[in-house]
């Protein structure tokens, strides 16, 4: 997919921790400033890695088990899933370490 998916605590598993290949998961909420500033930079890393990495959001206010099983205590809070467990975190809106924190899992 070309653009982020929206997942929540029901489909967490099947969508990220099933996934072949790594996953972005924003974990934001409607009222966060921080999160609606880097929602751009989302957007653009789903189109420019479609088929290598696939990115979901994640609302956390309707979506607590996932928050609270992954330690989300500030948000944003960018998690990459590979193999099904955490493998990066960015946390706050930091476009630059986002972009790299992702090319290391986009070959």
């Amino acid at each position: 997919a070309d653009r982020p998916i929206t997942v929540t605590d029901k489909t967490f598993r099947k969508e990220v921790l099933k996934s072949k290949v790594p996953v972005l998961v924003d974990f934001w909420a409607d009222w966060c400033g921080p999160c609606h500033q880097i929602a751009p930079y989302i957007e653009q890393i789903a189109k420019d890695y479609g088929g290598k990495i696939k990115v979901a959001k994640l609302n956390i206010d309707q979506n607590r088990a996932m928050q609270a099983r992954y330690g989300v205590q500030s948000i944003p809070t960018m998690i990459v899933f590979e193999g099904g467990e955490p493998a990066a975190r960015v946390t706050g809106a930091h476009p630059v370490a986002l972009r790299k924190t992702i090319e290391r899992f986009a070959n």
